[in-house]
Formats: structure tokens, sequence, C-alpha cells
């Protein structure tokens, strides 16, 4: 009769006092919970035998009972503007993607994660919403993307990376649980310290989830995926409105705005002859009356068997130009890494 396997949990999953109540188990001082803590977060160890202020014994014990599922780059391509497109192999073997878009005249260095694989919400424009979502990102994972393309930026540009923005493959607030834990990691003094104003995370729209947003007084920054100013459009192009529409959504983020007093941005992919008239940008400016936000207005980035195409140049211009004379906050943004498939909604695991 063969011996039954026990699968060994990846130590990443446990908080601390659970790894404090494993090393008392073993007759061991609590200080070692945090001395593996600080080797997992703070120092991104990727082995226990990293661990080197941990006796050889000990280090045994930790490889005895636990894992560390690291995520491993599987393929890089670098774009002709700097961007620096990054897909990773996860324990599992499935793929994702993550995108380093540098900014070296400002000092800005921003990595874009993903926190599923794959996205089960099927935006029309979207590739990635074309894929199938196969399981929501761990925590570990989403901080290790963080980890590696800083390693990337400091390599390549000189600089660790400046800003976070859960943008890639997926609806973060989907994956509401782990992608919170990331975010803790990532700004805890006790991991990579980095400031929550320089997070933000970015949702198709799900009402009842930025309310648990507020009511757990999260400190990054909301952007919600707007794309269209009114319910009929938005509809057309994005499943998810007709069960959050426009009313719901608005609410829910007075009440986020209300409750954190966090920066709100609505990112507006431009689509010609479809959401970038001027009657757009008057129900557009309708939507920007209820609190402080910004607007960034996207380039369109064709993907294959889409309809839609993007804005001229002139047509983005007027629209933008209308709401400025209104006093909104609003910015132009060109495509970066589309010649690599690494530009907004082109995350897709493409050969």
């Amino acid at each position: 009769m063969s011996e039954k396997v026990i699968s060994k949990i990846d130590i990443r999953k446990l908080d601390l006092t659970e790894i404090e109540n494993f090393f008392l188990e073993l007759g061991e001082k609590k200080f070692r919970a945090r001395q593996v803590y600080e080797w997992l977060w703070k120092k991104s160890a990727i082995s226990f035998d990293q661990m080197t202020n941990l006796s050889k014994s000990l280090r045994d014990v930790l490889n005895e009972n636990f894992k560390i599922n690291s995520i491993q780059i599987d393929k890089v391509q670098r774009s002709n503007d700097g961007t620096i497109k990054s897909r990773f192999r996860l324990h599992d073997g499935h793929l994702i993607e993550s995108v380093l878009i540098p900014v070296p005249s400002d000092n800005r260095f921003t990595v874009c994660v993903s926190s599923q694989v794959g996205c089960s919400l099927t935006c029309k424009f979207c590739a990635t919403g074309r894929m199938k979502r196969l399981r929501n990102l761990d925590a570990a994972e989403i901080y290790d993307q963080v980890v590696l393309v800083n390693q990337q930026c400091m390599e390549t540009f000189g600089y660790p990376l400046t800003n976070i923005v859960y943008m890639g493959m997926g609806e973060p607030l989907l994956a509401y649980k782990n992608v919170l834990k990331s975010i803790e990691v990532i700004s805890s003094p006790e991991g990579l310290n980095m400031s929550p104003r320089r997070i933000t995370v970015s949702t198709a729209g799900i009402a009842k989830m930025i309310r648990k947003l507020a009511d757990d007084e999260v400190r990054f920054n909301l952007a919600l995926s707007l794309h269209a100013a009114d319910d009929e459009k938005r509809d057309e192009i994005m499943p998810i409105n007709e069960q959050n529409n426009l009313e719901v959504l608005m609410d829910a983020i007075d009440y986020f705005y209300q409750k954190t007093k966090n920066r709100i941005s609505y990112e507006y992919i431009a689509f010609q002859n479809f959401n970038d008239t001027l009657e757009d940008a008057a129900n557009l400016f309708k939507l920007c009356k209820r609190f402080p936000v910004k607007v960034n207005v996207i380039e369109y980035n064709p993907i294959d068997g889409a309809e839609f195409e993007k804005s001229s140049q002139a047509r983005i211009d007027l629209f933008a130009q209308y709401l400025r004379e209104k006093n909104v906050m609003i910015t132009v943004r060109r495509s970066r890494g589309k010649d690599i498939d690494a530009a907004c909604g082109q995350l897709a695991n493409k050969e």
C-alpha cells in the first residue's frame, strides 16, 4: 500500500500569526516567523535556502512543510517606444502578462499588473475579454509581478517603479480578497513599502464591490473603465453594465469618495463615430459633476475580430476641448506598446 502524498502549501498563503504558530509548535522562538515573513515580503525570497539567518536544519524543516510558488519570466517583448511586456508562467502552467510603461522624462515608471488568468466580463473591445477566465491570481502572484518588473525597470532605466496600476488581465474586484492582500504587502513597511497613493485599481464597474472598498477604507486610487456615458451604448460594449447601470455605479462611486476621499478617474477609450461626439462629451460631463474626477481619454488599440476603429485626432481634440472648457480635468493618453500588443485592451497571451 503506497503512502499518501501530502501536498505542501505555499507559505505565502499564511499570515504572520499562522507562521508564528507553526514555529511555536516546533518549539522554536516566535521571532523566527517574523524573520521568514521579512524574507518573503520585504526581501522577495523565492526559496528557503536564501533565508541565511535561519539555521540549515530550520530551512530543511521549512522545505519539508512548505513551498514558494514564485512566477517565472516566460517571454519579454520590447516596444519601439520603450514599453516592455513580460509574459509570466505560473506554477500550474498558466500564463499572464504585465507591462512596464516608462516615461523617463517625468521620472515615472508604471507597471500594469494582471489579477486573473483571463477574464469573465467579455467587453467587446478587449482581447482579454475573449479569453476564458481560468482562475484568480494569488496575492503573491500579483506581488511577484511588481517585484520582477521592478527589477527589469532598475536594470533597463536605472530607476525603481513609481506607480502600480491594476489594469492588466482580469477584473480586480472579482479577485477582491487577493487583490487587497497584494496591495497590503506591496504598501506595508514590512513589504515593499510603496505608498498606496501610487496604486490605482481599475474596475469595469461592480457597484457592490466598490461600496465594499469604501467600507474597507482602502487608501489606493480607483479608476472606472467607463468608455460610454449613457447606458444604451455602455450596454452594447460592456455587458457588465446591464447589472450595474450608470446610476447604480455613480451612487457607489459617490459613496466611495465620501468615505475615502481617494482620487477617482474615468478611463474612456474613444471609438470612431460611437462614443466620440459632442453629445457623448456632454453626457460625460454630467457624470463628472458629482465628485472630483479626472478623465483619461485613451486611444483605441484595434484587436482581431473587433468592429471598432480608433477616433481621429480631430474628433478626440474636439471632445477633450469641450470638457476642458467646462473645467473637467482631462488628459488624452497616446497608446504605448501597441507594436507588441501591450497597449490597453490588447493583453491576451498572443503569439
